[in-house]
């Protein structure tokens, strides 16, 4: 549909709507029409103002039909959706295009308030007292918030119903544009209740409504100064549509095109000013008629020095209002104004004028009075009290003051508080009707016009910016533009310090104070409290919540902050606050204040909204701790950066109250925690996380030593020290559980292999597995460690493979048990070596020994080497475990705190180079242990009969080493097959030792049966030369450097048995001529050594010599 069809319809509806109206207000369907004021007939009223649905409803009563009531119920359901009442459910009809609307709301709508009528549009009552806002130490904890909705907010006691006297003048359409005042704005408004200016309440009981009228009347009367006012001509418009539909449905581009379409010069910028203020044109023109009509034949006088009031009650009459109600309440006005500007609130004192104020209030009164008596006598009383008004009230409102002379100032508006709340009025014309949140575009023109008022108003430029700042910042608080802060902001900045104030305006400021009733009861305000005091009581209210308030976005704040900083600064130059303040509060300790209320209040909601929560499944305390650490993460990226502007450790001390808070809540539950539960190991981590988080905020905020500085203020939880001790009991538990089975492990060992492949015993691996569960178990503890709990884990698992490593030898016979007893030493004697084996039953020296193996219990050769290839796995896994545990330390504690990483790596340069020293150190010595007792059992015990009873019997030549070959490379193939490789050379070093222990034996304490001459020297070395490269084998064996580091001392002994008797006989005659028993000889062998290589030479002069010498005895027979 077209925009011309859609006219049509409209008009059509225009049109039929008439038609019906008409027949039902003229036919006998009503009884009675009563027609509102200044109608005559149907003709005169507007039936386009008329509410159809009230005229039915008077219809179907059967009642008396009053028009008045029916235009008023019209206004009042405009705003309102169009309803069919006709079903049982009411319907009603969108407006809107649901095309470009958008989705539907989400949430619940509001509850709906009792239903007022629409308030005619003025800005909200400014009577309020605000007293002086001292910086609060403290904001009140609680979040509770203000449920009053927005439709609540606005019913004050400025909000009155919309009455036919609000309605006046329609029979014709220029007095349409009263309705004007009930435009609603576009944009929604906030509630603005908390913020009302400081001043008394007038006595006189006037409105916003009357104070915003009279201050267009002084605003004509100035320009009026200027020549610039003229009455507009008033021409009867034939179209009677509502010029309110028009307004209302006018767009913005519409509005500026109108704007930019208005009358040039002051005369444009009046009628722009007109509708701003939302004055009628009927108000308009009576307005400047009286003017013109008071200055009329008063030569020299300029308009703004006339007594306003006085003058427009002198020139507009009765006549001139079609409605006496109005009349009344315009007279009213006026007389209330004289009574405020001259009496109540008068520019200087009265002085010997005093007994003139009450005869002034006396002809008020009687003014007020003469409208209740008949009109000829009435109109004699107002004539005659008017006459006597002006003698009176001239004379008191031109005295001089401020310096000026007689005549050329009327002081009637200019006494505080009045002139100051006239100019406020003045200032809202600013704001763009259809958009409160902007300002017109004729700011700057009118501002420069408003100047014209302030020789009227005694307005100077500190009370000026002063006044528009309160304005714009008030305007902003009702829209929410940022654009009207910023404009605020501007206009304090403007406002002069004291010292940067003249003299003069320091003199009228100190001058300018009025009573306000408080809290604490009256008490005295200067001009700047009143005005600015609920400026930094308002954002002080904000700021204390900013995480609420300013939860959207960080700009408004800023620019909210700026505001509270600026007021603050100004406020405390005034005496009473710098009285009322006995210390000083610098802007961090505001700031601070701030950041310690809207912590407060933030952590309060999180704590309501946990105990509503389902906590099931999460520690309440664990999720505080979370949501707490969102808390500060959106503090410090979101508000923080805002408020170091101010405060440079803002951060610190958001961190630090949050540390405090969460502590508080968490105290209880670290008193009462013994045991790791589950509640516990919920808790602890969260906390800790959360603790740390702050540490690492402090140490980024601060700088060098102020950390420590902040860092010792805090209180703080030793989660680490309590979770330690948990942790150790809970460690010490486990290790003993480890204990029990190594030695269960032990107990059932067999010590067979698992597998070819895998040649170690089963109890090994058992172990580790137990260990490794406790491993994981322990990493598995969420709550925080430290360094300690680890090295007790530690300890206690290098403690357990100490346990099993001696658990594996504790049973393992000792090697002097293996080993014959030494023969008794004896000196050569001929034939004693037959003798002795024909009688070696009973002299034979294993006979001790027998006996004593029964009670020996020798394990195999191949027992041994299981254990020997355990113990081996036990300490190559105990590197990869020893990695292992470091490795998940690492990632379990990352150590970002720095200063923590210095001690943590400090702790692990100290304790990982040696976490299992203990237990490698006890396998080792149990490896050694096994290596040894192996070589001497095989020596010793499996191969003593052919090695150490026969070789060389009855002598060398007889009995060569080749007949322990055999045997012996049959042992050692049995070690080779079973030991894993990196034992092999280990074991075969031990077994190459028992062997030369084995040779040297038969060499030196072979017994009598063993001789040896000094042919056999070269049979013996050769004889070690079959030994060595049996073990070196055309090096499979073991390396050649080895075994010949081995064969050392055997073939020195060899060598002693090749030397001359003689020589041996001299060189131990040196030897223990000196003293040197035991020491070494020149043919480099000690005296020990000697004797026993004599004792076994066959020669008579050996024998001889060691009678003599050692008094050893001969060979038994």
């Amino acid at each position: 549909m077209d925009e011309e069809s859609e006219m049509e319809l409209l008009q059509r509806y225009r049109r039929d709507r008439r038609i019906l109206l008409d027949y039902i207000l003229s036919g006998s369907l009503i009884k009675k029409v009563v027609m509102p004021p200044g109608a005559v007939t149907l003709d005169d009223v507007d039936l386009d103002q008329v509410s159809v649905d009230h005229v039915i409803n008077c219809a179907k009563k059967g009642g008396m039909l009053e028009l008045s009531e029916a235009i008023r119920d019209y206004h009042d359901h405009i705003g309102l959706p169009q309803m069919n009442n006709t079903g049982s459910v009411g319907e009603f009809f969108l407006v809107t295009s649901p095309e470009t609307s958008g989705s539907p709301p989400k949430r619940a709508p509001p509850p709906v308030p009792e239903f007022t009528s629409p308030p005619v549009f003025t800005p909200a009552a400014l009577v309020a007292t605000a007293p002086i806002l001292s910086p609060p130490n403290d904001f009140a904890s609680s979040p509770a918030l203000s449920n009053v909705s927005k439709s609540e907010s606005f019913n004050s006691a400025q909000v009155h119903e919309l009455t036919v006297d609000d309605i006046e003048d329609f029979e014709d359409d220029d007095d349409i544009d009263e309705v004007d005042s009930l435009m609603i704005s576009r944009r929604t408004r906030n509630d603005a209740t908390d913020l009302a200016l400081g001043l008394p309440t007038f006595a006189t009981g006037i409105t916003d409504d009357d104070l915003r009228e009279t201050a267009y009347e002084i605003l004509l009367a100035c320009a009026g100064a200027s020549g610039g006012l003229i009455v507009p001509s008033k021409e009867k418009k034939k179209d009677k549509r509502s010029r309110l539909m028009r307004k209302l449905g006018r767009s913005k581009t519409e509005n500026v095109m109108s704007q930019s379409q208005r009358a040039p010069g002051l005369v444009g910028l009046l009628e722009t000013l007109r509708v701003q203020m939302e004055i009628s044109e009927a108000m308009d023109i009576r307005t400047r008629q009286g003017l013109l009509n008071a200055l009329a034949g008063k030569v020299g006088k300029r308009m703004d020095a006339l007594l306003v009031p006085l003058e427009l009650l002198c020139c507009i009459s009765r006549t001139e209002f079609s409605d006496k109600k109005a009349y009344i309440r315009w007279q009213k006005r006026q007389l209330n104004m004289l009574e405020e500007g001259l009496i109540n609130h008068p520019a200087f004192g009265f002085g010997e004028s005093g007994r003139k104020a009450s005869e002034l209030r006396i002809l008020l009164a009687k003014i007020e009075e003469s409208e209740s008596f008949p009109s000829s006598t009435g109109e004699l009383q107002r004539t005659e009290c008017l006459r006597s008004l002006r003698d009176i009230a001239i004379p008191l409102a031109e005295r001089p003051a401020r310096g000026d002379l007689t005549g050329e100032v009327c002081h009637w508006a200019d006494g505080y508080h009045l002139n100051v709340r006239l100019y406020e009025k003045l200032l809202l014309s600013v704001f763009d009707m259809l958009d409160e949140g902007k300002l017109t575009e004729e700011v700057e023109e009118i501002l420069e016009l408003l100047k014209s008022t302030w020789r009227v108003l005694g307005i100077s430029e500190t009370i000026h910016y002063t006044i528009y700042a309160w304005v714009l910042f008030r305007q902003h608080v009702i829209t929410s533009d940022q654009g009207v802060l910023q404009h605020a902001i501007e206009q304090l900045n403007k406002i002069p310090l004291k010292e940067q104030r003249g003299t003069q305006e320091r003199s009228h400021l100190k001058s300018l104070h009025s009573k306000v009733e408080g809290e604490l009861g009256p008490r005295d305000m200067s001009f700047l409290q009143s005005f600015l005091s609920p400026i930094q009581k308002w954002a002080d209210k904000q700021l204390g919540d900013y995480h609420l308030n300013f939860a959207e976005g960080s700009a408004k704040m800023e620019n909210i902050v700026a505001v509270a900083m600026v007021s603050r600064r100004l406020l405390l130059e005034e005496p009473q606050v710098a009285v009322m303040q006995s210390t000083s509060i610098t802007d961090r300790d505001q700031i601070e204040s701030y950041i310690s209320a809207s912590i407060k209040n933030a952590f309060a909601r999180i704590l309501q909204t946990i105990d509503r929560s389902d906590t099931k499944h999460e520690h309440p305390l664990a999720l505080l701790a979370e949501e707490t650490k969102k808390l500060l993460k959106k503090d410090s990226t979101i508000f923080m950066p805002i408020l170091c502007q101010r405060h440079p450790q803002a951060t610190v001390v958001s961190a630090s109250i949050l540390h405090r808070l969460y502590g508080s809540k968490l105290k209880p539950f670290l008193d009462g925690a013994e045991h790791l539960t589950e509640d516990v190991v919920s808790v602890f981590p969260a906390a800790d996380s959360l603790e740390q988080y702050i540490m690492e905020l402090i140490m980024s905020a601060c700088e060098g030593e102020t950390v420590e500085v902040f860092c010792k203020k805090l209180t703080k939880y030793q989660i680490e020290s309590i979770s330690g001790t948990l942790v150790l009991r809970w460690v010490n538990s486990q290790l003993g559980r480890i204990l029990n089975w190594v030695e269960r492990a032990i107990v059932q060992e067999k010590w067979e292999p698992i597998s070819p492949q895998q040649r170690h015993g089963s109890s090994i691996v058992e172990v580790f597995r137990i260990v490794e569960e406790t491993i994981d178990q322990f990493f598995a503890l969420k709550v925080p460690m430290r360094i300690s709990e680890l090295n007790s884990l530690f300890r206690g698992i290098d403690n357990a493979f100490q346990v099993y490593a001696n658990q594996v030898v504790e049973k393992l016979a000792s090697k002097e048990d293996l080993i014959p007893p030494v023969p008794i030493l004896t000196r050569y004697r001929k034939e004693a070596g037959i003798k002795a084996f024909v009688k070696k039953e009973l002299f034979d020296p294993r006979l001790p020994d027998e006996r004593r193996s029964t009670e020996i219990t020798v394990l195999t050769t191949s027992t041994l080497c299981v254990q020997l290839n355990t113990l081996y796995y036990g300490t190559s896994q105990l590197n990869k475990l020893e990695d292992s545990i470091w490795e998940r330390w690492t990632r379990k504690n990352p150590h970002d705190n720095l200063a923590k990483k210095s001690i943590y790596e400090k702790s692990k340069s100290f304790t990982q180079k040696g976490t299992f020293d203990g237990s490698r150190k006890d396998i080792n010595a149990a490896m050694d242990r096994i290596c040894e007792f192996t070589g001497t059992k095989i020596i010793f015990w499996d191969l003593r009969e052919p090695f150490i009873e026969n070789l060389y019997k009855p002598n060398v030549s007889l009995s060569r080493f080749e007949a322990v070959i055999e045997p012996l490379d049959m042992e050692l193939s049995q070690l080779c097959v079973i030991i894993v490789e990196p034992l092999r050379d280990r074991i075969v070093t031990s077994l190459l030792q028992a062997s030369l222990d084995g040779l040297l034996r038969v060499l030196l304490d072979g017994g009598p049966s063993r001789v040896f001459s000094i042919g056999d020297a070269k049979l013996l070395e050769e004889d070690l030369e079959v030994l060595k490269e049996f073990f070196i084998s055309g090096g499979d064996g073991l390396p050649r450097g080895v075994v010949e580091n081995q064969v050392a001392n055997a073939r020195h002994v060899i060598k002693l048995h090749g030397y001359e008797t003689r020589e041996l006989m001299e060189d131990l005659k040196s030897s223990s001529g000196l003293g040197m028993q035991g020491g070494r000889s020149k043919l480099g062998a000690d005296s020990r050594t000697l004797i026993r290589v004599l004792c076994h030479r066959s020669d008579p002069e050996a024998s001889q010599f060691l009678k003599k010498q050692y008094k050893i005895p001969k060979s038994a027979a």
